[in-house]
C-alpha cells in the first residue's frame, strides 16, 4: 500500500522527467503545481462525488440544495440567484430543479408580488437532507486533509485563492490581448 501511495505522489515527477528527457528545451515547471492539481482535483472529485451519490444524489442537486440552505430562511433563490450562486451554471438549473423537485426536495413557488418570478425553496425533507449530506460531506473533506496540519490548511488555502487570482489575471489579459489583435 505504501509503495503505491508513493508511485501515485510520483507520477507528476515522473512525467516531468519524461518531458525533460524528450523536450529538456522546454520549462516544465507549472506542471509541478498544475498537473499535481488536476490530479488531486480528480481524486477529490471522485470521493465527493461517491460521498454525495450514497444519498441518492448527484453532485449537481447537491450544490442546488447546498446554495438554497445557504440563501438562510425561507432557503429560496431564482433559478437566475441559483446560477449566480457560484457553483451551479445556469445552462442545467433547470433539469437541476425539475429533478429536486420530482424527489420532493424542494417546491417551486410564484412571488406573490410578482407572478412572473418562480422560486425553488428548500421543502422540510430537503432542509434535513442537504443538513444531513452537508455535515457527512464535511466530514469527508476533513478525512481528505488529515495529512496537513491546520497551518498547512491556513497556508495552502491562501495559495490557492492566489493561485485562482494569477488564473483570472491571465484569462482577463488574454482576453484583452485578443481583443486588441483585431484593433
Amino acid at each position: 500500500m505504501a509503495a503505491k501511495r508513493a508511485a501515485q505522489r510520483d507520477a507528476v515527477a515522473a512525467i516531468i522527467e519524461d518531458w525533460a528527457r524528450e523536450r529538456p528545451e522546454l520549462d516544465t515547471a507549472p506542471l509541478e503545481v498544475l498537473a499535481r492539481l488536476h490530479r488531486t482535483f480528480l481524486r477529490y472529485n471522485a470521493e465527493l462525488a461517491a460521498g454525495i451519490e450514497r444519498h441518492g444524489l448527484a453532485v449537481a442537486g447537491f450544490d442546488v440544495l447546498t446554495a438554497l440552505r445557504r440563501a438562510g430562511k425561507p432557503y429560496r433563490l431564482t433559478a437566475g440567484q441559483l446560477a449566480d450562486s457560484g457553483l451551479i451554471s445556469s445552462a442545467g438549473v433547470t433539469l437541476r430543479i425539475d429533478r429536486l423537485e420530482k424527489d420532493g426536495l424542494i417546491v417551486r413557488e410564484r412571488d406573490a408580488g410578482d407572478r412572473r418570478v418562480v422560486y425553488s425553496r428548500l421543502t422540510d425533507a430537503g432542509l434535513a437532507k442537504v443538513d444531513e449530506v452537508f455535515a457527512e460531506h464535511l466530514d469527508n473533506e476533513r478525512r481528505m486533509l488529515t495529512d496537513l496540519s491546520p497551518a498547512e490548511r491556513r497556508q495552502l488555502a491562501r495559495l490557492l485563492s492566489k493561485l485562482e487570482r494569477s488564473i483570472v489575471a491571465s484569462a482577463e489579459t488574454e482576453e484583452e490581448a485578443g481583443e486588441g489583435a483585431g484593433s
